[in-house]
């Protein structure tokens, strides 16, 4: 399957195709794009035995797993220079008696 096709799925509309890539190999991929987000994604290659449903539920799944994981806080990276070294070790005070 290598037509391009439409489809809506939780309150948003899929706009899907493949396309042959640009480098020297010419693979095709499924190229989409989704109402309300700018972004096109290619996340997989065409497969010969592709279908509507088969090429839907991938998008949907990809997609939805996306939106899960750009609402997830920040996870920060130290610094370049700073992996590989162990963590700082913490300082304690100890409340020395009397």
């Amino acid at each position: 399957m290598t037509k391009a096709f439409n489809f809506e799925d939780g309150g948003r509309t899929y706009t899907c195709a493949v396309e042959k890539s640009r480098t020297a190999k010419n693979e095709a991929w499924w190229w989409f794009n989704v109402s309300g987000d700018g972004q096109r994604y290619a996340p997989f290659h065409a497969a010969t035995g592709d279908t509507q449903e088969s090429v839907r539920s991938r998008i949907v799944t990809y997609y939805n797993d996306r939106l899960t994981a750009r609402s997830q806080p920040f996870a920060g990276r130290g610094h370049w220079a700073q992996r590989g070294r162990p963590p700082a070790a913490q300082k304690t005070t100890e409340a020395v008696a009397d």
